[in-house]
């Protein structure tokens, strides 16, 4: 058995716990799960009662641990298996900030806008991420002069929040920056990336054919 078990769909945030792994060098063994039955039958449910991916379960001595939120899982895998990705005590500041800012207010800040929530300006005290604009800018000015989330060493937090970046530009749910182009085409550039990212464009090929 390998000690990693990995639940995934390749059209999901999936992608983000597949480039963990391989940036930690887990041992893992992955379940596909379809969008609908698979993932609301009784089997996930029991691992993940909220019947989403990405969901990982470590197999650690005579029992499991369950990890979900790709966030989560990320900082998991650096501290379980490569702790070279993990910040140092001058690092710690920045890795935890941008990769909680990466899990709540980015995100919500990109979902209400995909989805068309307009939060009212009275209200945006009472929104995580305040307004989009703001959210981006906040991001984009901290590329401005610095490599990575901590400043010129690569990091597990930049695993998820680069691919928020990433997706983003892709999709046009970020706005294209220079310091957002000049980010993802560093993270683009690394094996682990190029790894998983064949893997999971490989399977999703495979499931529109």
């Amino acid at each position: 058995m390998a000690e990693y078990t990995f639940y995934t769909n390749p059209m999901s945030r999936g992608q983000i716990a597949r480039w963990a792994l391989h940036e930690a060098g887990a041992d893992y063994e992955q379940v596909l799960l379809e969008y609908g039955a698979s993932m609301a039958g009784p089997e996930f449910r029991a691992i993940n009662p909220m019947g989403k991916v990405p969901t990982l379960v470590h197999h650690h001595g005579d029992h499991d641990h369950v990890v979900t939120e790709g966030a989560a899982i990320c900082h998991y895998l650096a501290e379980a298996a490569a702790p070279a990705l993990l910040p140092d005590a001058h690092e710690r500041a920045s890795y935890f900030r941008w990769l909680f800012f990466g899990a709540g207010p980015l995100e919500q800040a990109v979902v209400a806008r995909t989805m068309g929530w307009e939060v009212g300006e009275e209200r945006e005290m009472m929104a995580g991420f305040g307004n989009y604009d703001r959210t981006i800018d906040a991001l984009a000015g901290w590329f401005d002069n610095r490599d990575f989330v901590c400043d010129d060493r690569f990091t597990m937090a930049d695993i998820y929040v680069g691919s928020q970046v990433d997706w983003g530009l892709q999709f046009g749910t970020i706005p294209t920056r220079p310091s957002f182009e000049a980010y993802a085409a560093r993270l683009r550039t690394r094996d682990a990336y190029r790894a998983a990212r064949s893997i999971d464009a490989k399977l999703i090929a495979e499931a529109q054919a």
